[in-house]
């Protein structure tokens, strides 16, 4: 079986390579028309070249998995702005999406923690539906649209977790049906166990991205290995191996934000599990230090017994 690992936006080895350079809507509407969009030109040509750089040195150093960022484009959902972002850059999108597809990188989305489809509210499910659109739009315009996923939480409960459940039901299926099945949803830290988030992902055959460190601060009344076969099971649709989150605590007191790099001890028995279930897996590393912590994950993995290294960010059980 082979273990792949992969980072979080930005490579933290490259030099002046932020794929989120951003403009806000004060400092927008302060200049005039041609100024803004000349403004949102410049910053997205920069994202997008940038998100270039940093494939090239994934492809470089054999990482597989990689995160794209969710600001490549500056205020495209903003209502007032939301201007067409993908006719401009066709060419560059294309570049991303032929190497994507040229040197067969997973990627993905995670759009922001106010993606949510679980709000009483019809505005905020409204503007969930419009983040999601535009991460699919770029993802078609990559062509890549059919195989990369989004990521996003359940969201919050409101005082009535049932409730919310069924609002997300109920919010969750006004996503155009393409959108949905290029949907992925992943445990929380404080509100969504992975075994509730499992039965929300079964109920809309949508892939579940299990996360570790979410798990060890919200674990409910399940181990996460009984609930292995039943995470597996919910990729088959999508011919992928399944893929997990990792980092591990910043310190004791801080127990839900993530430390720069991955505690090897923290991790060991995620990984011990996944050897036990035998199958092979994508792994994503969210810790602060980016690419520097998921290749030192896989050295340090390398070195333990029974693993092999067999490229920059994989390893071999």
């Amino acid at each position: 079986m082979i273990l792949r690992f992969g980072y979080v936006s930005t490579a933290l080895s490259l030099w002046e390579a932020s794929p989120s350079r951003t403009l806000t809507f004060t400092n927008w509407k302060k200049q005039d028309e041609e100024s803004r969009m000349e403004r949102l030109y410049f910053l997205t040509e920069q994202n997008l070249k940038n998100t270039l750089r940093i494939l090239h040195y994934n492809i470089a150093h054999g990482i597989e998995v990689y995160r794209m960022s969710s600001s490549l484009v500056p205020l495209a959902t903003h209502p007032e702005v939301m201007w067409d972002f993908t006719t401009p850059f066709a060419s560059l999108f294309k570049e991303i999406g032929d190497l994507i597809q040229q040197h067969q990188l997973r990627v993905s989305f995670h759009p922001n923690q106010f993606t949510l489809f679980t709000s009483p509210k019809e505005h905020i499910t409204k503007n969930a539906i419009i983040d999601m659109t535009y991460h699919y739009k770029m993802l078609e315009a990559m062509g890549i649209e059919s195989s990369a996923n989004m990521n996003i939480h359940v969201g919050g409960t409101y005082g009535d977790k049932a409730k919310a459940i069924a609002s997300f039901n109920e919010n969750f299926v006004k996503l155009d049906k393409h959108i949905r099945m290029q949907t992925t949803l992943e445990n929380d830290d404080k509100t969504y166990t992975a075994e509730e988030t499992l039965k929300i992902c079964e109920h809309h055959d949508v892939p579940f991205v299990f996360d570790y460190h979410h798990h060890w601060a919200n674990s409910g009344d399940v181990d996460f290995e009984e609930l292995l076969p039943r995470i597996f099971s919910t990729w088959k649709r999508t011919g992928k191996v399944p893929k997990f989150h990792l980092s591990s605590p910043k310190s004791e007191s801080l127990i839900r934000a993530h430390a720069d790099y991955v505690d090897l001890d923290f991790a060991v028995p995620f990984i011990q599990a996944l050897k036990d279930y035998g199958e092979s897996a994508d792994i994503m590393i969210e810790a602060k230090a980016k690419d520097y912590a998921a290749l030192q994950l896989v050295e340090e993995l390398g070195k333990m017994r029974g693993f092999k290294r067999v490229n920059g960010g994989a390893i071999e059980i």
